[in-house]
């Protein structure tokens, strides 16, 4: 019996084989290999299995994949693959994109000639969610103070992407000074940041966000922003007289954070100047080429003790700049050599010289003078009208939601005109500030209704919209006033206004809260003076009569109408 029994047990262990448990942890979205290995140069070439779960007594079980020992001969999924010298006895298992639902217990077992010898391995498997892989971000579109990006969604790591982050800083600094936005739309896949620098070099990389953590920095955008008119005057302008007939000008250049890129020249604007005059004459201009920081030009062939308003202008390729401070100066006296021929023909060299300001109308010199033919232009005009084409009109822009520094709009186009819509385009700029220098211009499709931007600057803002066609230009959309805050005192707000502007106050997300604390209120008032008035009518009954008044009244919340009325 003993004998019988150690025979048993001597099977049972030889059956069993060389089992043994080696955990790998790995995280979702990466290749993993299960390494197994047989010595080839003593047995040859074997067949083996892959199976799920602990091995049986014979096979694999749940196999996944099944080889000669020299090709595969089945698979359950192309995810599964032998990357290894199969003629080296190598039999490792690799899995290409883990999963969560491949966590569990894989068994390798080679078939080796002979009873009860086989070799079997069994390996455990954890996979873990990750991080997203790193994003591939693109350039859409850079204006003067805009770039719109967009990027494609990456793989997440096994849990929801819930966020983007967005770094943004000059070329030249060190990303630690870099102004991060999160944008919070996670199926969002294009943002355009706003309020950027004209001609300025910026660098941007962003962040995918899950559960897990933050992703791996994206690729680096260097990109930079076009030309604008310049924002700031000429400074320092100086006007000197040294003879009857002429006026020196001198000034420097705007300061340089205002001149949104590479100063091509000035525009001189001068005229006679008498304060009691009832109507000024029209501005006279003279083009300077931007030389140096400092620069001078001589006006010729002025009046004789005349004064004269002076402004001047700085010009990029994208347009001219304010005007300066007005200057004045008068011509000296004239001498007496002077003739009266030397006076004529200097005014007649003048009238040839300069131009008008609004170059609107042309004229002709004679002997006696300037003569104007705008009265024959405006007749040819009367003469040739006819009705005017159609522009759009201006489409309607509604605010969708405020969150942090990420502001999402959309708008409903107004009637096309003679011709269909071809394209939108958004004004956006500093609240105070005209809409002449606006702070950005953003280009739409006529196919497109809404939009999101970030703003990476607290402060106010206005924005409108206008429709274009084939015939023009719409009229001004109604217009929308953010006011972004600094994050850590930022709420959100509405606030109604005129069918023409639209006021909007963004601060933090304390309005949620506000509401999470008054509905449960109001509930456990309405609770309780509904069990009031239970028992004033059961002592009413016990006890006559019994008369209580309950206020009217309603709560209210900051920026919102009455929750309920009591």
């Amino acid at each position: 019996m003993k004998f019988i029994t150690l025979c048993c047990c001597l099977l049972f262990w030889v059956n069993t084989g060389d089992v043994s448990a080696n955990p790998i942890i790995t995280t979702v979205g990466t290749d993993v290999t299960l390494r197994c290995k047989y010595d080839a140069g003593y047995y040859g070439k074997l067949p083996f299995c892959w199976g799920r779960g602990n091995i049986p007594k014979s096979g694999c079980a749940n196999e996944v994949l099944r080889s000669d020992g020299t090709n595969v001969l089945s698979r359950q999924s192309e995810r599964y693959a032998l990357t290894g010298n199969l003629g080296a006895g190598e039999a490792s298992l690799t899995i290409r994109q883990v999963q969560e639902s491949d966590s569990g217990i894989y068994g390798c077992r080679i078939d080796i000639p002979g009873w009860f010898n086989d070799q079997k391995l069994e390996i455990t498997l954890t996979v873990k969610p990750g991080r997203p892989f790193p994003l591939k971000v693109e350039t859409r579109e850079v204006r003067e103070r805009t770039i719109t990006v967009r990027w494609t969604p990456p793989f997440n790591g096994g849990r929801p992407i819930t966020a983007y982050k967005v770094d943004l800083k000059n070329k030249y600094a060190s990303w630690d000074t870099a102004k991060r936005t999160e944008v919070p739309q996670a199926h969002l896949t294009q943002v355009t940041l706003v309020d950027l620098r004209p001609a300025k070099t910026y660098n941007l990389r962003m962040f995918a966000v899950n559960n897990v953590g933050l992703s791996e920095p994206s690729n680096v955008l260097i990109f930079t922003t076009k030309e604008a008119a310049p924002e700031g005057p000429p400074v320092d302008v100086q006007l000197e007289a040294p003879s009857f007939d002429c006026i020196q000008v001198t000034w420097k250049p705007p300061k340089v954070e205002l001149r949104n890129g590479v100063l091509r020249s000035y525009v001189v604007n001068y005229r006679e100047y008498d304060p009691a005059a009832q109507q000024l004459p029209k501005w006279q201009q003279l083009t300077v080429t931007a030389m140096s920081e400092g620069q001078s030009v001589n006006l010729t062939h002025l009046k004789t003790s005349t004064q004269y308003s002076v402004q001047v202008q700085a010009k990029t390729n994208a347009g001219k700049g304010p005007f300066s401070a007005p200057a004045f100066c008068t011509t000296l006296d004239k001498v007496k050599e002077t003739t009266v021929a030397t006076t004529l023909l200097s005014s007649t060299t003048a009238s040839t010289k300069l131009k008008e300001y609004t170059g609107s109308t042309s004229a002709h010199t004679t002997s006696a003078g300037t003569v104007s033919t705008s009265t024959v232009w405006d007749e040819i005009s009367l003469k040739s009208t006819t009705l005017p084409a159609v522009p759009p009109d201006p489409p309607v822009i509604v605010l969708n939601e405020v969150i942090d520094n990420t502001i999402s709009l959309s708008w409903t186009p107004g009637c096309e005109g003679d011709s269909p819509i071809t394209a939108f385009y958004l004004e956006y700029k500093a609240a105070n500030a005209s809409w002449d220098y606006s702070k950005a211009i953003i280009d739409f499709g006529s196919n497109e209704t809404e939009a999101t931007i970030i703003e990476i600057n607290p402060s106010t803002y206005s924005i409108r919209m206008f429709a274009k066609n084939s015939l023009g230009t719409s009229e001004a959309s109604n217009v929308l006033t953010v006011t972004i805050e600094e994050r850590d005192q930022q709420t959100s707000s509405i606030m109604p206004t005129t069918s023409t502007a639209t006021t909007v106050s963004t601060k933090a997300r304390s309005g949620v809260h506000t509401s999470a604390i008054a509905v449960p209120v109001v509930l456990v008032i309405l609770i309780v003076a509904a069990l009031a008035i239970w028992q004033l009518r059961r002592i009413k009954q016990r006890n006559g009569s019994l008369n209580m008044w309950l206020a009217n009244g309603a709560i209210h919340y900051k920026g919102s109408e009455s929750l309920q009325e009591l």
